[in-house]
């Protein structure tokens, strides 16, 4: 039996490289099957947490600081190990990814399977349009996810 996948693309449209996570799950939307379900989050992490609530495999997208080369595409197991939480410094919210992340945790909230990718940013000032070396990782990010989620779903 197939399991639910659930994507989330995290990120604020008005933070430059910020919108890397909302426009990675727009393109995977238009090409994921009906079975996978994608949607799109401003990250406030105890909202975060309901977004993933019933689904079995959960694969989230945001932009991250971790001190990689701009366009890094970094890939994390949630489950198997702690979110940095200083990767998400730039977070406008009063928790970020990672501290909804160890948040479930510690309530038992969290879904079978928890992957978060990452894309390494630069520019999170107001305004709109990516740097273009996280342009560049948009196409990669989106194609690597949607494979990831279409093995979910099989298993």
């Amino acid at each position: 039996m197939a399991r639910s996948v659930r994507i989330i693309g995290i990120g604020n449209a008005f933070r430059h490289d910020d919108a890397a996570g909302l426009i990675v799950a727009r393109q995977i939307a238009l090409r994921a099957p009906p079975e996978i379900d994608v949607i799109e989050h401003k990250g406030d992490g105890a909202a975060l947490i309901d977004a993933w609530r019933g689904a079995d495999n959960v694969i989230l997208i945001d932009a991250l600081q971790s001190g990689c080369a701009t366009g890094t595409i970094l890939q994390l197991n949630a489950l198997a190990t702690p979110v940095p939480s200083a990767y998400f410094c730039c977070s406008t919210h009063a928790f970020n990814v990672a501290e909804a992340i160890e948040l479930a945790r510690a309530l038992n909230l969290l879904p079978a399977r928890l992957e978060l990718f990452g894309i390494e940013g630069r520019d999170f000032s107001s305004g709109e349009g990516l740097s273009a070396e996280v342009e560049r990782a948009i196409d990669e990010a989106a194609v690597r996810i949607l494979n990831l989620a279409c093995e979910f779903s099989k298993n």
